[in-house]
């Protein structure tokens, strides 16, 4: 079942009563623009709405009963502002804990979702299910546990293909690119390996901080969960049971094990993102950080985490592990399959870091080799850490200007791997 719906109504983020109450406490030690503060409240569409973009909400149904919202910026503001069907289409995908959020939260001249706008493209940004967006089913109350015994394999296996089926029927256009962002890539991953078919409706994929192999994960808070892998009882009581908890005291033992006493560090501690992914000085934006807080964490089950740590253990790129018996029932053999990666067929931009938490570069490096692609790039971005993909001060000039000129450079060459044309492709990259 699909179905359209466009909302009217400006609602707040989700974290809105928290900034609320940080403001009252004085917690920081640090005077915040109102207009930062108010973008730390505002949810997705009060955002694209405050700075006069157009927007609309879509809402569409999983084959499993969840209700997911997308956001689409179809034209630009200041630039080709006119409605056009034919405009070429870009789908973001957020990461894990975050939502479409991420690619308007910086703001017009710096956000993703603003940029690609005002270059002439048409721009819908996706939720998964069971974020502060996707937070519905036909049946089942995110109260029940029920509601979240799902992974990021159902994301890619179940959400994507009916996201981007969506987008193809509403706008009648047959291919999209596909942008994503840490676990926005790794559901692109599981859904071409699954769906080889939806390799006929990508033109090309970039890959911001690119996760599939997890075998050199530096990341604070799943090395800490690996600590507890064998107690289930434990470690569902530090992070959630269905759904992780975004304050409880496993964050609380990680703010004060972690952090020092300064106000601006401390805050960054308090809030799990940053503990999962770390964070640069040079490309955090301080002033902004309310607005982070403001959305996000947005929501994710515990099976996600955990399916990202059985990769850990398992130094492979598998579906989840329900256990032996549940495993035969679903796949037929008592360990789970490995993603067969050679299905992915699309040019795939992978964009990484060496100082990533999460991308390592021996992870990244393996994931390339086993991408069947054959028209595929690894693009090295030196001092971006996790989340400076879609926060970073310079992400702007160091990655969207790079990802948007290559874009276009698919559009012109068919092929564009061919030897005539690499010779363009390079100076794109140097800029």
């Amino acid at each position: 079942m699909l179905f359209v719906c466009v909302s009217l109504v400006s609602g707040r983020s989700p974290h809105a009563d928290y900034i609320d109450e940080l403001i009252r406490s004085e917690s920081y030690n640090y005077i915040f623009p109102d207009n930062t503060l108010e973008d730390a409240k505002l949810d997705v569409p009060g955002l694209i709405r405050k700075y006069k973009y157009p927007m609309e909400v879509h809402e569409v149904t999983t084959s499993d009963g969840y209700i997911l919202q997308m956001h689409r910026i179809p034209h630009g503001r200041d630039q080709n502002q006119v409605p056009d069907p034919k405009r070429p289409i870009v789908f973001l995908m957020h990461g894990l804990l975050c939502s479409s959020a991420d690619w308007v939260m910086s703001g017009p001249g710096s956000a993703f979702g603003y940029l690609l706008a005002e270059e002439g493209y048409d721009v819908w940004m996706g939720n998964a299910r069971g974020n502060y967006y996707s937070r519905k089913h036909i049946s089942v109350n995110p109260d029940d546990i029920d509601f979240w015994q799902f992974s990021w394999d159902e994301i890619g296996d179940i959400d994507l293909p009916t996201m981007i089926d969506y987008i193809l029927d509403h706008t009648e256009r047959e291919k999209i690119y596909y942008v994503g962002h840490s676990q926005g890539t790794t559901v692109f991953f599981v859904m071409c390996s699954l769906h080889p078919e939806y390799n006929y409706k990508i033109k090309a994929m970039h890959a911001f901080s690119p996760i599939a192999f997890m075998a050199h994960n530096e990341s604070p808070l799943l090395k800490a969960m690996a600590s507890f892998d064998n107690s289930m009882k434990i470690l569902s009581a530090l992070i959630g049971v269905g759904e992780v908890m975004s304050n409880n005291l496993f964050l609380k033992w990680a703010g004060e094990s972690f952090c020092k006493d300064q106000a601006i560090t401390q805050a960054i501690c308090s809030n799990i993102l940053f503990y999962i992914g770390g964070w640069s000085d040079e490309q955090l934006n301080t002033t902004m950080m309310p607005v982070y807080f403001g959305h996000t964490p947005a929501g994710s089950s515990v099976r996600q985490f955990i399916h990202y740590e059985q990769g850990f253990f398992t130094k492979d790129f598998r579906r989840y592990n329900h256990g032996p018996l549940k495993n035969i029932v679903l796949y037929g053999t008592r360990l789970p399959p490995k993603y067969d990666l050679s299905n992915i067929l699309v040019p795939v931009f992978l964009y990484y870091s060496n100082i990533d938490p999460l991308a390592a570069v021996p992870d990244v490096n393996r994931l390339y080799k086993e991408l069947g692609s054959k028209s595929k790039m690894m693009i090295l971005l030196p001092s971006f850490n996790h989340f400076d993909y879609v926060w970073g001060i310079n992400a702007n000039t160091l990655l969207y200007d790079v990802v948007i000129r290559l874009m276009r450079f698919v559009d012109a060459y068919d092929n564009f791997m061919r030897k005539p044309y690499l010779t363009e492709y390079y100076k794109i990259l140097m800029g």
